[in-house]
């Protein structure tokens, strides 16, 4: 990777950001506006600090004694060992986990004791003896094995281990990725949080955290200019607003000498450009929500430290953008924890998701939706108020967080109702992706959505023309999700994964599978926004490989219900010409029964689906996969099945018509 330094002004974007803040971003011959207005701005930052007892004895009682159990817990547990062979297992059979899963415990660990420390509010002197202040020494204790680990980078991400053909790192030669800007994100906090008690009980922790975070993220960060996550040639994802979170965050609670630290906000604000210039403006994420929180929640981040460290100067919070991408979390909600799950998404959302971010944009942009979303679901998940795994700068806020307490201590339908965040019809034209459902407001009866996009998108699974079905609010025709992260999820062999090859999606296999890349993708994608019907359609053919079918029609559509005539979902696959033999996929979570023309998808709740077609025209085979993956049984439980339908050899007059499956509540 080679070294470039920055220009004299520090940036050289001009996309949404640095239009917005141009007015202070740029330092004249005499004078660096920036630099003074970002003067001590650690002391800003709304973030209150340990000794801030008014914020932190506020924090309710239930939410209290559940965080100091679970802390006093951990205090006498055994601490996560990082371990080199761990790390090095990714190189040796592509196992990534057995490090990372330590590393993150270990992030965790320290961030539940430290948050128990400001809560009891410990403090000691150096010299008092062991026990004294049990969390803060704990803290201290776990933060100094990351300060002292020879590296903060996950091992599939670090390419100089890889040029070197070494398993190990090296410590003089960090990589920034995710791994580090996560460590350096729980340090800054750390310090903002307790730095005060640490001056009396462990001189020189706070010294030795600004060294390592200074040599291991900001001055690569600073010096090198090309790291790929950047994004500068259009490719920018969830890592750009990651790691630039992280930078800003340490430079404005870690860096001391002003002109640096604005060099450094130049840099990020440089750098968010190219995340914000690769958000759809209708505020689609290809790569699903619980990417959202990794990738726009982070930008959220970003901008709300900016406007706290800066005022209105460096306030961007109103980027006309930043509307449409709150509203992304609840607009592809089914119900309970359940959600539309593009690329990698799992289908459950598994609650450790500070709600209350969301609940705060909702509030500052004056959206009842957003709110209503955020509280019901904080409310649903039981987690409390806020917790430390969510990372212990979302911890602080959420809570700290005088109008969030208040607005979950209120029932979960006082603000929009049950669902009242869900329309009945959401179509983002960037992402091709619509989601419909019977009626407005609520999650019962038949929900449908269908994406076109293309094979090249973030996080990708070979899905063009994929389609979900809900019944109350719970998958039932699904998208399987992503399976466990090996050292080949990002590589070359990643369609190797069978959960991510378009034969385990709800898509045609005319002949031959999908393909990878942006060429492979949907045409002439359109919807038609009815009264009484809501439908879907394109083109599939480019998905596949070339000639292998000159046009692939896919049309859907959800018919509501009237008078005696139930809701229903019609699925029509029309090939031309029609190939000797296809294949129509679908994957379904639930109980499965098959009979003649028709199966039924049973679940929990007493939910029933059936689906049929011609029996005269297709056949059916149904089979069952096991599922061992733990990510996978998070979602599903132990199996799923594929139903199969392919046309019949023998079907007379076949060839003249689209394959057909309705899809209906059984019973």
């Amino acid at each position: 990777m080679n070294v470039k330094r920055p220009s004299a002004t520090g940036f050289s974007a001009t996309g949404l950001l640095h239009r917005r803040l141009a007015g202070i971003l740029t330092p004249d011959v005499d004078r660096d506006v920036l630099a003074e207005v970002l003067s001590g701005a650690h002391r800003r930052v709304s973030a209150p600090r340990v000794e801030d007892r008014a914020a932190w004895d506020t924090v309710d009682r239930q939410t209290r004694r559940r965080l100091l159990e679970e802390a006093q817990k951990e205090l006498v547990a055994p601490a996560p060992v990082l371990r080199g062979s761990d790390w090095a297992r990714t190189f040796r059979d592509g196992v990534r986990t057995a490090y990372e899963d330590e590393a993150r415990a270990l992030r965790d660990r320290a961030a539940l004791l430290a948050v128990a420390a400001v809560l009891t509010n410990e403090e000691a002197p150096a010299g008092a003896p062991p026990g004294s202040a049990p969390y803060l020494d704990a803290t201290a204790d776990t933060l100094l094995v990351l300060l002292e680990a020879s590296t903060w980078c996950w091992a599939p991400h670090d390419r100089f281990a890889a040029e070197r053909a070494e398993m190990l790192p090296d410590p003089d030669r960090p990589f920034l990725d995710l791994g580090a800007a996560e460590t350096a994100l729980l340090l800054a906090w750390a310090d903002h949080v307790l730095g005060v008690r640490w001056d009396e009980r462990v001189p020189g922790l706070r010294r030795r955290i600004r060294r390592e975070v200074t040599q291991r993220v900001l001055g690569p960060f600073r010096d090198v200019r090309d790291w790929h996550w950047i994004g500068r040639d259009g490719s920018a994802h969830n890592w750009n607003a990651w790691i630039h979170h992280a930078v800003l965050t340490c430079a404005l609670l870690l860096v001391e000498d002003d002109t640096e630290r604005a060099g450094l906000v130049r840099l990020v604000v440089e750098g968010l450009d190219h995340y914000l210039a690769v958000l759809p403006d209708d505020g689609s994420v290809d790569e699903g929500v619980a990417y959202w929180w990794l990738g726009v929640g982070q930008l959220l981040e970003c901008l709300d430290l900016l406007a706290d460290a800066g005022g209105p100067p460096l306030d961007a919070r109103d980027l006309p953008v930043v509307r449409q991408l709150i509203r992304y979390p609840h607009l592809m909600h089914l119900g309970d924890s359940w959600y539309v799950n593009v690329g990698d998404a799992p289908a459950r959302s598994s609650g450790d998701q500070p709600w209350h971010l969301l609940f705060r944009w909702g509030r500052l942009l004056g959206d009842g939706e957003v709110r209503g979303h955020a509280r019901a679901s904080h409310h649903r998940t039981g987690t409390g108020t806020a917790h430390p795994r969510q990372g212990l700068g979302r911890a602080i806020a959420g809570l700290t967080d005088p109008e969030w307490h208040a607005a979950t201590t209120r029932s979960a339908t006082s603000e929009g109702g049950e669902g009242g965040w869900l329309p009945r019809d959401v179509w983002l034209p960037r992402a091709q992706l619509l989601v419909t459902r019977e009626r407005a407001g609520t999650s019962e009866g038949l929900t449908l959505a269908v994406k076109g996009g293309h094979n090249e998108e973030r996080h990708n699974h070979l899905d063009v023309g994929a389609y979900w079905v809900a019944l109350d609010g719970r998958p039932m025709i699904v998208d399987i999700g992503k399976p466990t992260y090996t050292a080949a999820s990002f590589g070359p062999d990643r369609y190797e994964a069978w959960p991510l090859r378009s034969s385990w999606h709800n898509v045609p296999e005319p002949g031959g599978e999908q393909l990878p890349g942006a060429l492979h993708a949907a045409r002439e994608a359109a919807v038609d926004l009815g009264r009484h019907a809501t439908a879907w359609r394109a083109d599939l053919s480019d998905a596949y490989p070339d000639g292998l079918v000159e046009r692939w029609s896919r049309r859907t559509r959800l018919t509501r219900a009237t008078g005696s005539r139930p809701a229903h979902i019609v699925i029509e696959d029309e090939p031309r010409p029609v190939p000797d033999r296809y294949l129509l996929r679908h994957v379904l979570a639930g109980r499965v029964r098959l009979d003649d023309g028709f199966a039924v998808v049973s679940a929990e709740g007493g939910r029933a689906l059936r689906m049929s077609w011609d029996p005269a025209l297709l056949e059916a085979r149904a089979e069952v996969r096991s599922l061992g993956d733990p990510e996978l049984r998070a979602s599903w439980g132990d199996s799923l099945t594929r139903l199969t339908l392919a046309p019949r050899v023998s079907a007379s007059g076949s060839a003249g018509e689209p394959a057909r499956v309705r899809i209906e509540r059984a019973g």
